[in-house]
């Protein structure tokens, strides 16, 4: 098991056993211990580093990265992108394993999907299938794509 796993294994049923088996956000309220749940976890995401850090772990071949190929992505230190990657691990977004002298980081699907599951609209059918046809404010319909 990985050096990391207290904290990360604690947080994913945690998170699992509050939110995977509860209505979508629309459909009824979420009680004080849900929102206390989700709202650590989104503020985890809500870091514009460690967004992009999931996105880099989640979109990197073989679905894991190593530390080593994250740290020269950003032109933070190598203790900034821990700390980052830290916060992620507490939250149950990533898990880490060391291999030698390198971590690596794999996504947690299960969390990511409860977290999307509470924000599915209360009506399927008013999902839209594109782009053009959800209702997005005035010069907000593209995110900037971002080199990595």
């Amino acid at each position: 098991m990985s050096k990391h796993g207290g904290a990360d294994e604690r947080a994913l049923p945690q998170l699992a056993d509050l939110v995977g088996c509860c209505s979508p956000l629309a459909r009824e309220p979420l009680s004080a211990e849900q929102s206390t749940e989700l709202a650590r976890v989104f503020k985890a995401m809500g870091d514009p580093v460690r967004l992009r850090l999931l996105s880099l772990i989640a979109s990197h071949a073989g679905g894991e990265a190593c530390v080593c190929d994250l740290t020269d992505v950003f032109d933070l230190s190598g203790p900034t992108i821990s700390h980052h990657l830290k916060v992620l691990r507490e939250a149950g977004l990533i898990t880490g394993e060391r291999r030698g002298t390198w971590v690596y980081y794999r996504i947690q699907p299960g969390v990511l999907e409860a977290l999307a599951a509470v924000l599915v609209p209360a009506v399927p059918q008013a999902v839209p299938t594109d782009l053009e046809s959800a209702t997005i404010p005035e010069g907000r319909r593209e995110l900037p794509v971002v080199e990595a």
